[in-house]
């Protein structure tokens, strides 16, 4: 302890607690007794640095989403736990980075008759992000642009995919490269993402767009609804013999390939005539046109509200008529119309017939709930390998060999090829609360690694830190013997 005071005073001397330092992590805190350092995960406890949360097993003997709290660690009555029913991950294990000293567990689980180790730290992460895939029609905003949060930089647009568009959020340039306030913004971000909270984005020229992972998206305030049933092509392809003998000519109005029954493959195959249409757009093939628009919020992706302005001049010569009939749809189904031709070939609204309203459903019910996917997205490189061996490379090889399983919070990840340990996975698929940050800025995200143990062995790696499983629920670990069990994670609710 230390004290201060002024000796003129006559003031009894005051204590003050004294800090220790948490070196759970590069940032060094010095904690006071009863306080946490600037993360928030770890805590002084009685002059010993402990991990906040307890650390969480999935056992498939619980329901989903279940949670009990405290787990085996407190009523663990000395019983053989079957191994292959509990999955250990590393949300609350924390972390020996940088990694001079093995993994905080390293675990050893008989499965199906072999022996298997499991390596389990909380990892940091300054080189991470997250890919969001958002399901709309609507445009976001131009491919490159840039997305902020709380107007700081903190990713780009990327690419339009079949009904959806991605963003990349995050790296190592955001969270450490810029100033320190959007590090500070890119980090929270990409926390409360992976976490599945929800995060507002805005996207310069282009939308608001408020992202949750397993969540609708909501553009400029709009909750989006469904996914779209494919292109303006696709959906002529789909459905042409639905309306064959209801109505004239079909026009799918598609940002991306807008398609035109009459003129489609599709058509023509079950002998559809020709109508004299004209659509505005660079044609590609027979019955499917490129840029009929600008990118936009309206009807299919477009930012027209009235689909006729695509529309040319009609042609008689070639099968145009007073009395045709024209369907026009987006490709959700969410917009449509109904037309025919008056004497001057011009298109007049008119009531859309019973019959092909269901055709109309028909679109509507071949939608896909539209839903926003965020994908966790890191390197596992550094010092984080010498938590497992001491040879860091034969690790590397070993993942990329497929003889080490890499898992995030107990979720399937999917491991680049390549060089390095580069993986993706999704948040759904975790616990609550599966990650955290550190105020590097970095993130914090669970991370285990599985393998067998004459293989772990062959690498190298700590195997005089192995414990096994009932070891690890009655003792717990460095930073405390908190543990709870969750059930099996769904995914998406």
């Amino acid at each position: 302890m230390t004290t201060r005071a002024d000796p003129s005073s006559g003031e009894i001397p005051r204590k003050r607690p004294e800090k220790i330092r948490c070196d759970a992590c590069p940032v060094m805190c010095y904690v006071a007794d009863g306080q946490t350092g600037a993360c928030d995960r770890y805590a002084n406890q009685d002059g010993r640095i402990v991990r906040c949360d307890p650390l969480t097993i999935v056992d498939k003997r619980l329901a989903a989403g279940e949670d009990l709290v405290p787990f085996l660690a407190k009523d663990w009555d000395g019983g053989i736990v079957p191994t292959d029913a509990l999955t250990v991950t590393a949300i609350g294990a924390g972390t020996t980075y940088p990694d001079y000293k093995p993994a905080p567990f390293i675990i050893s689980r008989e499965v199906d008759g072999v022996d298997f180790v499991t390596v389990v730290t909380e990892a940091i992460f300054s080189y991470c992000g997250v890919k969001v895939k958002i399901d709309t029609d609507r445009h976001l905003g131009p491919e490159g642009a840039v997305v902020r949060a709380g107007g700081e930089a903190v990713g780009l647009v990327i690419t339009s995919e079949y009904g959806s568009q991605i963003l990349s959020l995050g790296g190592v340039d955001h969270l450490t490269g810029g100033s320190k306030s959007e590090g500070r913004v890119t980090c929270d971000a990409l926390l409360r993402l992976c976490n599945r909270e929800a995060v507002a984005l805005t996207i310069d020229g282009g939308a608001e767009v408020v992202v949750q992972a397993g969540a609708a998206p909501i553009v400029d305030g709009v909750r989006e609804d469904r996914m779209r049933v494919g292109c303006g092509s696709a959906t002529i392809g789909m459905f042409a013999s639905q309306w064959q003998g209801l109505v004239d000519e079909v026009v799918i109005v598609d940002d991306h390939i807008t398609g035109v029954v009459s003129e489609h493959q599709a058509g023509k195959v079950i002998g559809w005539p020709d109508t004299g249409i004209r659509i505005k757009g660079r044609r590609s093939t027979p019955g499917r046109y490129f840029q009929v628009a600008k990118p936009g919020r309206g009807w299919g992706g477009t930012d027209i509200e009235d689909p006729l302005t695509i529309l040319g001049p009609w042609r008689p010569e070639k099968g145009a008529r007073p009395g045709l009939t024209l369907l026009m749809v987006s490709t959700t189904g969410e917009q449509w119309g109904y037309y025919v031709l008056d004497n001057a070939l011009v298109p007049r609204p008119a009531e859309l017939p019973t019959a092909l309203t269901a055709t109309v459903d028909l679109i509507a019910e071949n939608c896909e709930p539209a839903l926003c996917t965020v994908l966790f997205m890191g390197g596992a490189g550094g010092s984080l390998r010498a938590g497992v061996t001491a040879n860091p490379i034969k690790l590397t090889q070993s993942v990329q060999a497929l003889k080490t399983n890499v898992t995030v919070g107990g979720a399937t990840t999917y491991v680049w090829p390549g060089g390095g340990i580069t993986i993706m996975a999704d948040v759904t698929q975790m616990p609550d609360n599966a990650f955290g940050y550190v105020p590097t800025p970095a993130l914090v995200a669970p991370l285990e690694f599985t393998l067998s143990r004459a293989d772990y062995r062959a690498l190298g790696g700590h195997d005089a830190a192995v414990r096994d499983m009932a070891d690890v629920l009655e003792k717990g670990g460095e930073y405390g013997a908190a543990v709870r069990g969750v059930g099996p994670v769904t995914g998406n609710d």
